[in-house]
């Protein structure tokens, strides 16, 4: 067991490296309309900030693991947050869209370390009840920092510039590197295998067809989201006219529901079985496409509304689709996690592609992919249980 103070720091360090993904995109979404308008460019440029951030993260997560694994976990934390540092300040330095664009690739190249191995450094140092308690607390951030990262750029936008928002990224950066810095190493026992092997893992986990048709079902579910997170702004600055302190509010109230349906997730799985609740959250996603498309174009709230029933149900169905992926490999369950992992961000990035083009009806596109996703995963996923494909 450690001791209350020493326990405090460590949660508080994880919290932190957890929370880099939300605070390194979110951060910016209230700017991305004046930037777009600052540098002359129409927002499937300017979105390429987010874009390419998620693609190169992903693909790093695939990365870091099992490097920490052959190698410990202090010194690809300390590479990996050394860089996101560095590239923040080259960020918050660019003078143009494709300069920036380039600067956040290193910058997701490094934060790709802090979120993946902090789960990994959780593992090591506790166990039993006492690691249940930290997971509890690290998700509880996880689910606070998008509420509060878009507000933090609107309150920075109205005092500052936008370049102060990636002073800000880098000066989390430096605090979570003096925290990693005090911290020993964490892995007690060092993998002997060579990263070759490592590796081979992923193809053995391509050619498992159960695992591989649960990984596409729950990733485009979340589409949606994705698609939302690059829209937004335009969608509330632009189209609605609000300010951007108003749409990190708005922002912050979708991300609240995507906490209240985790947290309904945790009390619903006592008394009801969990594929009941993976249905529930896809019919959810469907119901919300079609009240986007129907009533979504007639304010602020009368779109904020059912995207929050969508991210809600997405809350509710997560947790249990993504354990149920997990259920279709007997080992490499490392190497899977980060796979599925990969596997979100990288079709996340094809629906912020899609909806960062010059559509002139951008509600009607963003509810039209809601409810194309929500009826495929719907369908596909009630197939999987009548013919009992999947291992449950």
């Amino acid at each position: 067991m450690h001791k209350p103070d020493e326990l405090g720091q460590i949660v508080l360090l994880l919290a932190l490296l957890t929370a880099f993904p939300a605070f390194s995109t979110d951060m910016i979404l209230p700017a991305i309309p004046s930037l777009a308008m600052m540098w002359s460019k129409p927002l499937a440029v300017v979105n390429l900030i987010l874009i390419c951030f998620f693609i190169t993260y992903g693909f790093f997560l695939l990365i870091y693991g099992p490097i920490s694994d052959r190698y410990g976990r202090r010194r690809p934390l300390i590479t990996g947050i050394s860089l996101y540092i560095f590239a923040s300040m080259l960020c918050a330095l660019a003078n143009s869209a494709f300069a920036l664009i380039a600067f956040r690739i290193l910058q997701a190249a490094g934060a790709a370390a802090s979120a993946s191995l902090s789960m990994a450094m959780t593992k090591d140092m506790f166990s039993g009840k006492e690691r249940e308690k930290i997971l509890a607390y690290i998700a509880v951030i996880m689910a606070l920092a998008p509420m509060f990262a878009p507000i933090m750029g609107g309150w920075i936008l109205a005092y500052l510039s936008w370049n102060w928002i990636f002073f800000a990224q880098g000066l989390m950066g430096i605090i979570c590197l003096l925290g990693v810095l005090r911290t020993p190493e964490t892995l007690k026992k060092r993998s002997d295998e060579s990263l070759s092997k490592v590796m081979h893992s992923y193809g053995r986990l391509l050619l498992n067809k159960k695992y591989i048709l649960m990984v596409l079902v729950m990733s485009i579910s979340l589409l949606p989201l994705y698609s939302f997170i690059a829209g937004s702004s335009a969608v509330y600055i632009n189209g609605f006219g609000l300010s951007e302190q108003k749409f990190s509010y708005l922002f912050a109230f979708n991300a609240l529901a995507l906490m209240a349906g985790s947290m309904s997730c945790l009390k619903l799985t006592e008394r009801t079985n969990s594929k009941h609740l993976i249905t529930a959250g896809f019919a959810g996603i469907v119901l919300g496409g079609i009240l986007i498309l129907t009533i979504g174009q007639h304010g602020p709230w009368s779109f904020a509304i059912p995207m929050a029933m969508i991210t809600y149900s997405i809350g509710i169905s997560r947790p249990p689709s993504n354990h149920l992926v997990l259920e279709q490999v007997c080992k490499d369950a490392g190497s899977a996690s980060s796979l599925l992992i990969f596997t979100y961000f990288t079709l996340g990035a094809v629906g912020m592609w899609i909806i960062s083009q010059n559509w002139i009806e951008r509600i009607r596109i963003l509810g039209t992919i809601t409810l194309i996703c929500g009826v495929l995963v719907l369908v596909t996923w009630l197939i999987l249980q009548k013919r009992d494909i999947v291992s449950t």
